[in-house]
């Protein structure tokens, strides 16, 4: 059966792939973040195509996106937006912020302030943003994209771990191999533009098919691997802090785009060891004495991974 989502997934890859060389695997992470409308978190060294993959992303949807650079001294309505008294009837009325779009990049989001960060929290989560006591939707669907380096901590504020469980998933790009570094360089000349690709897809038809990924077919095994998972996390003594329940159910969704953007309708354990990762890691929180020892939380997940039994079933 040919998925939608697949043909959506593919297009876009395609598109992306030349602003973003060599990095299909996180292109298509990154898409399945796209498809189940979660947010994308690109955490990365400066210069690695963070920016330039969230640009990319926004300018292959032709519906709206906009961009905000994180600063100390950004205010909360800058992003949600303000009231204003117009002079010319004497009432106050809603401006809105950057933040009414389809795609909305943070740009160096932990650059603002924890209480600017914390006015995303809530469109985040529930689509919508209330001011004066009035909440207003945003259009759908919704996607914050936000960048950040985590070597530079001078006038930076780290995203608390509420901020950080609402990204679905967290990408490193990391450096090119040489091969594409080559290319990149052989290929450059100062007019190249990372926003001169066209749109490949538009917001009804993204919908269309982010409405789809949920009828991929989940075993209940499958469903026990994610919680089995999730509790060895809960319960590892080197963390403070394991996966919530928000996020296996991200994992869950995840992993249905991840298996329809492979033109299946049914996910299988592989693809919850592919998502598990991206997902879980940003959610986990070493202790004082695990971090002490040099421990990584990427080195734990993937002990749990191993030890966690896998299911058997037959695909029907």
């Amino acid at each position: 059966m040919s998925l939608h989502a697949a043909q959506v997934a593919d297009a876009l890859l395609s598109n992306i792939d030349r602003v973003v060389r060599g990095k299909r695997d996180e292109i298509r992470l990154a898409l399945c973040c796209l498809l189940t409308e979660g947010h994308l978190l690109l955490d990365d060294v400066p210069g690695t195509g963070k920016t330039s993959l969230a640009k990319a992303i926004a300018n292959s949807i032709a519906g709206s996106w906009k961009r905000v650079q994180f600063t100390p001294d950004l205010l909360p309505s800058d992003i949600t937006g303000v009231m204003v008294f117009d002079q010319r009837t004497s009432t106050f009325a809603f401006r809105e912020g950057p933040v009414f779009t389809n795609v909305l990049i943070g740009d160096e989001i932990n650059r603002g302030s924890p209480k600017t960060q914390s006015a995303l929290l809530e469109v985040m989560e529930e689509r919508q943003v209330t001011a004066d006591g009035v909440s207003r939707p945003v259009p759908r669907p919704f996607f914050v994209i936000a960048t950040q380096n985590p070597r530079d901590f001078q006038g930076t504020f780290p995203l608390p771990d509420v901020q950080l469980d609402r990204f679905a998933m967290r990408l490193t790009l990391g450096y090119a191999d040489a091969d594409t570094e080559v290319s990149i360089l052989n290929d450059f000349h100062r007019h190249i533009a990372d926003d001169d690709i066209s749109p490949v897809t538009d917001p009804e038809e993204l919908d269309r098919a982010i409405n789809e990924i949920d009828a991929v077919s989940v075993l209940r095994p499958i469903d026990e691997y994610i919680v089995a998972i999730a509790n060895s996390t809960r319960n590892h003594p080197d963390l403070r802090l394991g996966v919530s329940t928000r996020g296996t159910l991200t994992v869950l969704r995840v992993a249905r785009a991840f298996a329809a953007t492979d033109d299946r309708n049914y996910v299988t354990p592989d693809d919850i060891k592919a998502v598990a990762a991206p997902v879980f890691t940003h959610r986990m929180a070493l202790t004082a004495e695990a971090e002490l020892r040099g421990v990584r939380v990427e080195g734990v997940l993937a002990d749990i991974i191993d030890d966690v039994p896998v299911p058997r079933f037959r695909e029907s």
